[in-house]
């Protein structure tokens, strides 16, 4: 049975079984928890794929990546890098980096904050640019 706080001055959710919406970047995103500074929500990418490559306008984040295996790249300026991503992982995504992320041998999935909270479906947050990778 799903858990949620029944008191309005708290949050509790249990990570829905079902996907909320894709995000921008392709990959499924089940909706957590918000506050006035922050939110938060669970992504997962199948095995094999490789998300759309971006950046945000307004937002950072920081991730924990739950499970699989898979490879994030990220470009700020001048510097850039390809991390492995594995469970245990926590990295971060600061304001205007572009990034893109696949799962390479099995599924893919994080936990990530969102710095302020993500502005709903205003459509102008997300900025598409030449991906790293070829998406498939």
């Amino acid at each position: 049975m799903p858990v949620e706080s029944q008191d309005r001055r708290f949050g509790a959710r249990q990570l829905p079984d079902t996907v909320d919406t894709i995000a921008p970047d392709g990959s499924e995103v089940r909706i957590l928890l918000s506050l006035a500074a922050g939110s938060s929500a669970h992504f997962r990418l199948d095995a094999g794929a490789t998300s759309r490559a971006g950046h945000h306008r307004t937002v950072e984040e920081i991730w924990y990546i739950l499970e699989g295996q898979g490879e994030m790249w990220r470009r700020s300026g001048n510097d850039e890098e390809v991390i492995g991503l594995r469970p245990g992982l926590c990295l971060t995504i600061p304001l205007g980096t572009s990034f893109q992320f696949r799962a390479t041998c099995s599924n893919l999935s994080a936990f990530a904050v969102t710095i302020p909270a993500w502005p709903g479906d205003s459509g102008d947050e997300w900025v598409e640019v030449p991906p790293h990778w070829p998406i498939p």
